[in-house]
């Protein structure tokens, strides 16, 4: 049984990893995510929940939802002075590579300064680098996507940046000698990439590690779809709907709906399910399992799709001619002997059937609420509205997705709506207390998990918003200002208000993990 249904209840803060302050254009894993882990603890709170970690690019929009990986993290993230403290970057290296602070990632100039930097602390540890067991142990442990990972990435450079597809037909459909001889031609590259992928992950196990110590844990982000262009489609061509040439046959999306005539249309290739389900659901397992081992709990991105999940056939420039197909159902989670009951939050969103709540349900895991969701026409029958918001959920306040709390009631409410907010809060709101009404309403409903984004901890506005859903440019770019932001009253106040809640770790220290 979860335990969300055992009277638990707990707390945390969500903020992507990419927007800490550091000297180095982006936020990262070294000491400035264990200084935000420092800050979490004097909160009070037991979480905090970043977005996923994988490779993206600007040509992706930088979207950490499209990746060219599904196990592997980002090179961006890496921390230069957790490399120079272990002698291999220097502080010229680092002033040279350096980048001041903004409060927008440059990820053009990011990736350039990255790519120097783990250039330079490869050479000096290429030469012992085989006989680290360390890195031969990691090596070992990930070949099953780590060598796919390697030789795509060298690949993709090496056709400067041309998707797979569109790559010579021997290494495009991986023909055995053509593997052999691209791995030969690109072995010190293919090296280069794993190095970049061990002290990523060394780096994380870190920040985990530091948590842990003071009672903290970590809510990760599992994407559901992987991008066309992406080493575990080229790797695994036969668990997506693919034409013979390797193209998207059957295209991901969403139906169209109140919020759009045309639906969306994201693109991804839909999976062949039947084909997961002949070899065992192996890679899923294999996925779900990775992010289980380094996250306290993973929150599953589009978990309708489990149970159906809407297609729109190649060619077509929009969502209108979709239909619906059949997910994986209870069949994937049972793989993972025990399926029920693990540390997964089912993100719920949108317009969710009885199928997909029944699926959740019966694999008991918990689902998402936003309270901004709750507001509308009618508010008191909206599941989203903080008194109807049942304990087997996670309650946000506001996600990346949407806007912040300031930004959402002065920008996107009428005059009505304002007036419901007030009602349920039972005192004046304005501009003012807006984000803080929204924590206490989280904090207090009776959902197991409540969580907020840094952003309204600050009562920050609109401009800090992380991403607008549909725009290409712009988006997962906002940074914290600075650690000078988290003042000792910040945490003071959160913390006190933690403890009346009863969502404090300290008064259930035994249920924070497994």
């Amino acid at each position: 049984m979860s335990r969300f249904a055992q009277g638990w209840r707990s707390a945390g803060l969500l903020l992507p990893i990419s927007s800490l302050p550091t000297d180095f254009g982006i936020g990262d894993l070294g000491p400035s995510a264990t200084k935000f882990g420092d800050f979490v603890k004097e909160c009070g709170l037991s979480y905090w929940q970043v977005l996923p970690l994988g490779p993206s690019s600007p040509g992706l929009g930088n979207s950490p939802y499209s990746a060219f990986s599904a196990f592997a993290g980002t090179e961006l993230l890496v921390s230069p002075e957790v490399l120079a403290k272990e002698g291999l970057l220097t502080d010229k290296d680092l002033a040279s590579y350096g980048i001041p602070h903004t409060s927008k990632v440059d990820y053009d100039r990011v990736t350039v300064s990255k790519a120097k930097l783990l250039d330079l602390a490869y050479a000096r540890a290429e030469d012992g680098l085989l006989k680290d067991p360390g890195f031969t142990s990691f090596l070992d442990q990930n070949a099953d996507w780590l060598n796919d990972y390697a030789l795509f990435m060298a690949a993709h450079e090496l056709f400067e940046g041309k998707q797979w597809s569109d790559w010579p037909t021997d290494i495009k459909f991986r023909y055995p000698n053509a593997l052999t001889y691209y791995g030969e031609k690109l072995a010190r590259r293919i090296l280069r990439i794993k190095f970049g992928q061990y002290h990523f992950f060394r780096q994380l196990g870190a920040l985990e590690d530091h948590l842990k110590g003071m009672g903290l844990g970590l809510i990760g982000d599992l994407a559901f779809y992987v991008n066309h262009d992406s080493s575990d489609v080229w790797a695994n061509r036969g668990l997506f709907c693919l034409d013979p040439d390797g193209e998207t046959a059957l295209q991901a999306g969403v139906q169209p709906d109140y919020y759009s005539k045309t639906g969306q249309l994201w693109g991804n290739p839909c999976y062949d399910w039947p084909r997961h389900q002949d070899q065992g659901y192996a890679w899923w397992k294999s996925r779900i399992l990775h992010n289980l081992a380094h996250y306290d709990w993973v929150r599953l991105d589009h978990f309708r799709a489990f149970s159906a999940f809407w297609s729109v056939a190649k060619g077509e420039k929009d969502a209108v001619r979709g239909a619906w197909r059949p997910g994986p159902g209870p069949r994937l989670f049972d793989t993972l002997n025990p399926g029920r009951g693990r540390n997964i939050i089912a993100e719920d969103l949108g317009i969710i059937t009885p199928d997909v709540t029944e699926l959740r349900k019966n694999l008991d895991y918990p689902g998402m609420r936003v309270l901004q969701f709750g507001v509308g026409d009618p508010t008191g029958l909206s599941i989203h509205c903080p008194f109807r918001i049942e304990a087997d959920n996670a309650v946000y306040t506001s996600t990346h997705d949407t806007n912040t709390g300031i930004g959402w009631y002065q920008d996107e409410l009428d005059p009505p709506e304002k007036a419901a907010v007030a009602t349920l809060a039972d005192h004046p709101v304005d501009k003012s207390n807006i984000a803080r009404t929204l924590i206490r309403m989280a904090w207090f409903s009776p959902a197991s998990l409540a969580l907020t984004t840094i952003q309204d901890l600050l009562g920050l506005g609109p401009e800090a918003r992380i991403n607008v859903p549909g725009t290409p440019s712009g988006n997962w770019e906002w940074r914290l200002g600075g650690f000078e932001d988290l003042s000792p009253k910040v945490a003071e106040e959160i913390a006190g208000l933690t403890k009346v809640a009863g969502r404090d770790n300290l008064q259930h220290p035994n249920l924070l993990h497994y």
